[in-house]
């Protein structure tokens, strides 16, 4: 298949980026090299601000030892559930990730799951846990949709847009709104936002934060998901999967901050510590 080269003509920006390198004679997969310094600058953040979260930096890789390999597993079998027929009669595509082929709401439930588990069983405050590592998810997120960008996937339809991205082949040029690029941005204004907001004030409640980004992320992800060509669907409904996965979350993250922050102030009294526990 012809690689299109890109462009964003009203940046003046036109680039031809290579799916893959060589180095010491293996070939580097960028969709795979992306997503492992997002990871990196993960676990590098939520290791610096573990005790701004009361918890320790081991913490955070007893955890990441195990949410790492699982969130990739739930990443990919989200994606080949809600995508099979590509996968039918070839099951030696199922671990060819550097293809692509990673939903990222699998990775978060999987990776959720996971450190909820491990949190119980090293008697960590999950809570406190979850509120220190959404800051991972959002900036492994904003960096591993880069390597959509890479791959040439996760494009949107047809648009005339300021931000639109040409594809240009020997057929022509396709201008599409450039999805991955809109989720990276909505998510680094998320993790700015709340990197900030975290620094300046002392949570409510422990859990906070995660309600915050669950909420942010379903926002955007309703919006640009709506705008893809290459969703996931449920079944024929029509729905797409990570669509309506995103509006729930983002209603049920929303209600839950209401009813919790109520609760919060209602327990507080004067002189104590604002943080109060998720039950």
């Amino acid at each position: 298949m012809e690689r299109p080269i890109i462009s964003f003509p009203s940046l003046g920006i036109e680039i031809d980026p290579p799916e893959s390198f060589s180095l010491f004679g293996l070939d580097i997969h960028l969709y795979g090299l992306v997503i492992a310094v997002g990871f990196a600058l993960a676990v590098l953040y939520c290791a610096h601000r573990a005790k701004d979260f009361g918890l320790k930096e081991e913490h955070v890789y007893d955890v990441i030892i195990w949410a790492l390999p699982i969130g990739i597993i739930g990443a990919r079998a989200y994606y080949i559930i809600f995508n099979y027929g590509e996968f039918a009669g070839h099951p030696e595509r199922f671990i060819q990730i550097w293809n692509g082929g990673l939903a990222i709401y699998g990775g978060i439930i999987a990776g959720v799951l996971t450190a909820v588990t491990v949190c119980k069983i090293k008697r960590i405050r999950i809570p406190s846990f979850l509120d220190l590592g959404c800051f991972g998810l959002l900036i492994g997120q904003l960096c591993g949709r880069w390597g959509n960008f890479f791959n040439r996937e996760a494009f949107g339809s047809e648009t005339a847009s300021f931000l639109r991205m040409g594809l240009t082949t020997a057929q022509g040029t396709l201008y599409v709104h450039p999805t991955f690029l809109y989720e990276s941005l909505w998510n680094l204004a998320g993790f700015i936002a709340l990197h900030v907001w975290t620094k300046r004030h002392a949570r409510t409640f422990d859990g906070q934060v995660f309600l915050l980004y669950v909420l942010w992320y379903g926002l955007g992800r309703a919006w640009i998901e709506g705008l893809r060509t290459d969703s996931l669907y449920i079944g024929t409904t029509g729905l797409r999967v990570s669509q309506v996965l995103a509006i729930l979350s983002a209603i049920t993250a929303a209600v839950l901050l209401i009813a919790l922050a109520c609760r919060a102030k209602t327990k507080k009294a004067p002189g104590t510590d604002p943080a109060t526990d998720i039950e």
